[in-house]
């Protein structure tokens, strides 16, 4: 008979394999939502363009207009969503497909989703699947990090395997709880893809069998230090996905704008660049305050453990390289107009030292942070 702690250990796995499944399902779920939403939207532009020919002589909205191809010419809107201004007003799609008169329709058609990030009633369905399973996979999800810390006997992110596969279950509940304020279900596909590439990682590339920790980790500053770090970094992976989803949103509108065609119908269900860029502002200043807190708790417990608050390790030179990269964007947009595509490349490479100091320096670089348990 297995002794409970590897017990504990083998339902741990078996529970995290249920949660990569469910959440694959969700992202596909995720992905459905996003292409039969742009192909319904896609109808209401073809309804739009033949409301706007049968009323020809009528006046057009201030706003809308017909171009070439029977499409919405949306420059004026995109000039003013565009990332580099602030907009002149918030666009809003109809609540509905059908239940607008002809001139309504042709000033909603082809509009992105407004800084409320409230979507049409026709993409209801399959992305409230979609968050069913998310929510499923994340209480699976959170079954094996509950079982894996029983196993283990102490709270489970004491090596890379545990810190991946706590830290995918904590960005997904922070997904989770974000939407019951706002609509981010546009996020869905890529939190949920980021989710499963950790989870994948840490049973392929870092997997570690329980034990107990090194000395040093043996300390309430475990449980205090390394959980604001993954609150924080879940954070900070929310708002990569914005940034990127900017970069994507930013350069559609700046073809449209110069009268190019809409390569990226899908794009629409997702707010203008200037909104996810000013939410994804704040909640990289809520994440920031977190990573502060993060380096200031390492620094009382190297005391603590070493005898000195700094030793230059390469685990604590990284730590504080992430801090000044989120701290020059928090201070180049807020104080130097650094907005826009700028500002959201710069919260990519800060996400992406988060990603470099987690893995390679855990995994390649010996120090006295070497607890990837590899």
């Amino acid at each position: 008979m297995l002794p409970i702690n590897e017990t504990m250990g083998q339902y741990s796995e078996l529970f995290m394999l249920l949660a990569a499944g469910t959440y694959t399902v969700a992202f596909i779920a995720f992905a459905w939502d996003l292409a039969k939403s742009s192909k319904a939207l896609r109808a209401v532009d073809l309804k739009a363009a033949a409301a706007a020919q049968a009323t020809a002589t009528a006046k057009v909205p201030v706003g809308a207009g017909v171009g070439t191809g029977g499409a919405v010419d949306r420059a004026a809107v995109d000039r003013a969503d565009s990332d580099v201004s602030g907009p002149a007003g918030r666009a809003e799609r109809p609540s509905s497909s059908t239940g607008r008169a002809s001139a309504g329709a042709v000033a909603g058609a082809g509009q992105t989703a407004d800084a409320g990030m409230r979507y049409a009633a026709e993409r209801r369905v399959p992305a409230r699947v979609a968050v069913a399973l998310t929510v499923l996979g994340a209480v699976i999800h959170g079954a094996g990090v509950i079982t894996r810390a029983l196993g283990a006997g102490r709270v489970p992110w004491g090596n890379m395997y545990e810190f991946l596969t706590t830290g995918a279950f904590v960005a997904v509940a922070v997904f989770l709880l974000v939407l019951i304020r706002r609509d981010l279900r546009f996020l869905g596909t890529f939190v949920i893809g980021l989710a499963i590439i950790m989870l994948v990682a840490a049973s392929v590339a870092y997997w570690t069998p329980v034990g107990h920790l090194v000395p040093a980790l043996q300390s309430y500053w475990l449980i205090i230090h390394v959980s604001i770090a993954v609150l924080s970094s879940a954070l900070f992976t929310l708002t990569f996905a914005m940034s990127a989803l900017q970069l994507v949103q930013s350069h559609r509108q700046k073809a449209i704008a110069a009268g190019g065609a809409d390569k990226l119908g899908f794009m629409r269900l997702v707010p203008s660049a200037l909104s996810l860029e000013n939410l994804s502002y704040r909640i990289n200043a809520i994440a920031f305050v977190g990573w502060t807190f993060t380096l200031m708790f390492g620094a009382i417990w190297a005391e603590k453990a070493w005898g000195r608050f700094w030793g230059w390790d390469t685990k604590e030179v990284w730590t504080f390289v992430i801090w000044v990269v989120y701290a020059g964007y928090l201070h180049a947009r807020a104080t130097r107009g650094w907005t826009g595509t700028r500002a959201a490349w710069l919260s990519i490479v800060g996400y992406l030292c988060v990603i470099f100091n987690f893995t390679i320096v855990n995994q390649f670089f010996n120090g006295l942070h070497s607890y990837s348990g590899l």
